[in-house]
């Protein structure tokens, strides 16, 4: 285990920094822990990086530790909100790169005015837990690669699904699908761990402006409301006027942002 002895000018009391596992570190002071930090590489391959910790020394050191051991670039998602998490992470040298909103979607189709929203002729919805997986991961996989030729898919909002590396889908029956006879045009994600989540809508380019995401939307929802969820919640990129645009239009509320930084 490597250690970093700290004493604060305000004492004789040491803040011990500890590695206790690959990527992992602890804060001991008077052999309490008032802190810990964690890397983890996400599915897009990016490491991001957390600290929580009970005061801004432990979190100094905490970040200190970490920054000599890992690579760059590093990342970190806080809550714009959390003033004292953010200036933390500024003060150990990360930057904003993009913010993401975070909405909260009604579900009820009398309040989205999705009720008698239909797919465009020659479009059918399959419904989570009938799709064919062979053909949802190569709409998946198409649609990655085009968000990846133009804005990258590290634009999207960051994913935290953990998955075996390599794959995107990690449990088919979470995806409806837009289907055409010979192959699937697009795909929703909901997924309901404490509360459902819109996980992602992509709709191949070549069939976008047709209405299918509404769609997609309007049958996720619905299946959504009939469960007697009231809401859903869904992150949105800030530059993704496209995206905010379709939420907003179905009466989806902005209720907080995140901030992605970035060393």
């Amino acid at each position: 285990m490597n250690t970093k002895p700290f004493t604060s000018g305000l004492g004789e009391n040491a803040v011990m920094i500890t590695r206790v596992a690959d990527r992992q570190w602890h804060a001991l002071e008077d052999d309490l822990v008032v802190g810990r930090a964690h890397a983890q590489h996400r599915p897009d391959g990016r490491l991001f990086v957390s600290i929580d910790a009970w005061h801004e020394m432990a979190f100094d050191l905490l970040a200190e530790a970490m920054l000599a051991k890992l690579p760059s670039p590093l990342y970190t998602l806080v809550d714009e909100a959390d003033v004292e998490l953010t200036a933390g992470w500024r003060r150990a040298g990360f930057t904003i790169r993009r913010r993401e909103w975070e909405y909260v979607v009604p579900t009820d189709p009398r309040v989205t005015g999705l009720d008698e929203v239909l797919p465009p002729p020659g479009v059918t919805i399959v419904p989570a837990g009938q799709v064919d997986e062979s053909l949802l991961r190569a709409v998946d996989r198409a649609v990655r690669d085009e968000v990846e030729a133009t804005v990258g898919w590290q634009s999207m909002p960051a994913e935290v699904i953990p998955r075996p590396e390599g794959d995107t889908i990690v449990d088919p029956s979470k995806y409806a699908v837009a289907a055409a006879p010979d192959r699937y045009l697009g795909l929703i994600r909901v997924v309901r761990v404490k509360r459902p989540r819109i996980g992602l809508v992509a709709v191949r380019t070549g069939e976008q402006r047709r209405g299918i995401a509404r769609a997609l939307l309007a049958h996720a929802l619905g299946t959504l409301h009939h469960s007697g969820a009231s809401a859903a919640w869904a992150e949105v990129q800030e530059s993704n006027q496209a995206a905010s645009a379709l939420f907003e239009g179905i009466g989806a509320r902005p209720m907080g942002s995140n901030l992605e930084l970035v060393r």
